[in-house]
């Protein structure tokens, strides 16, 4: 059920104080310090200490002390703050178990404060008040921004508000412009391009050469490529697609119709393929595609009509559209309309198709057909993203 309605910094003044000063010594995972959330001592699940070891290159006990020690930190840089006023700087911590908290004072006389605290204290030329005061004249200003200019932000470590650009003359022109304090703005050379992402949902919307809409059936996989997989009878091979957003999305990587009634898509890197089904008032989460026995309940996601339910009525079924016959497609009980063609149809966590054809409509009641889910990832290679 395609929907074929037409869419139209000055450089940091940072001055390390206090030789001696006290450092806080490698914190164990032990009972939460006073100013701590009970929430923060609770013991972290082993997948975000595997996660914390893979990817910041620390072993599981220097994960674990990380974690209770930049909970202290927090509760830290908030009392210190409090304590010395418009000198604060910012903080921040260092080394492999953020051991080390540091914090930043325009005011030597805050330092005694600042170790009574356990940080060490540095002494700078501004006040995070007056960094801040600089990045908001950039943010007003952002509309003027050059394209080669991806991000502006406060760093306290620098005591300045760094700029990145591909494009250094045209962000100093920019900082300039925008009435900045241009001692504290540092412009360095970046060659970053910032998107946005999004997530391939069943269920969501996609448009097609902005001309029809259908729905996303499941996230699929083939080797490094993210998909996912819809309605044969809406693809055109190498037809460009946009997401529920309107925003470039991929294209038509291979479709059958008729004779069967279905297409994988290939999506770009601002998309991410997710378990997940859009249900009524939350998302649904596959775990596999186990077919589901004639007279089991059924339901389906559509972009138009949203979450329906029902029960298979039978499998191996043929049926025949103006465009031909389609064959071994599920027939159901389900409703559905127009735009809600290949959205997915699931039962239980287990995906069983992408949603074909049928007749009637959600208001009445109708009979709909579906594409079965594992003849499409047999045809193509794919592997379903499963939760």
């Amino acid at each position: 059920m395609l929907d074929r309605r037409t869419v139209i910094a000055g450089c940091a003044l940072t001055v390390t104080a206090f030789a001696m000063a006290a450092t806080p010594a490698m914190a164990e995972p032990a009972p939460a310090a006073a100013g701590v959330s009970a929430s923060s001592a609770v013991k972290p699940p082993p997948s975000l200490i595997e996660a914390m070891q893979r990817d910041l290159g620390i072993s599981a006990a220097e994960a674990e002390a990380r974690i209770a020690n930049e909970s202290r930190a927090a509760a830290t840089e908030t009392a210190v703050q409090a304590k010395i006023g418009d000198s604060f700087a910012g903080s921040w911590v260092t080394g492999p178990a953020s051991a080390t908290q540091v914090v930043a004072t325009t005011d030597a006389t805050k330092a005694s404060a600042i170790l009574t605290a356990g940080a060490q204290p540095t002494i700078v030329g501004r006040s995070l008040s007056a960094l801040t005061a600089a990045k908001e004249a950039l943010d007003k200003a952002a509309a003027s921004a050059p394209a080669s200019t991806s991000a502006w932000y406060v760093d306290v470590r620098t005591n300045s508000v760094v700029v990145q650009s591909s494009q250094p003359a045209e962000a100093e022109a920019f900082v300039a412009a925008s009435g900045a304090d241009k001692a504290a703005v540092r412009v360095v050379q970046s060659s970053e391009q910032p998107r946005t992402f999004y997530d391939v949902r069943g269920g969501d919307a996609y448009y097609i050469a902005n001309a029809a809409r259908c729905s996303v059936g499941f996230s699929v996989r083939r080797g490094s490529t993210n998909g996912f997989v819809s309605a044969g009878h809406c693809a055109t091979v190498g037809s460009s697609l946009t997401g529920y957003n309107r925003v470039a999305m991929g294209s038509f990587q291979g479709y059958s119709f008729p004779g069967n009634d279905y297409s994988w898509a290939a999506v770009n890197s601002n998309w991410t393929p997710r378990p997940w089904v859009r249900g009524s008032s939350g998302n649904v989460t596959v775990s596999g595609s186990t077919v589901a026995v004639v007279g089991a309940s059924i339901c389906r996601s559509g972009s138009t009509t949203g979450w329906h339910c029902g029960t298979v009525q039978q499998r191996n079924t043929s049926v025949r559209y103006s465009q031909g016959t389609v064959s071994e497609v599920t027939r159901t009980n389900v409703c559905a309309e127009p735009g809600d063609s290949g959205g997915p149809f699931i039962s239980g966590s287990q995906a069983q198709g992408v949603t074909s054809g049928g007749s009637g409509n959600c208001s009445s009641g109708g009979t709909t057909y579906f594409q079965p889910v594992n003849e499409i990832l047999s045809v193509y290679g794919l592997t379903l993203v499963t939760g």
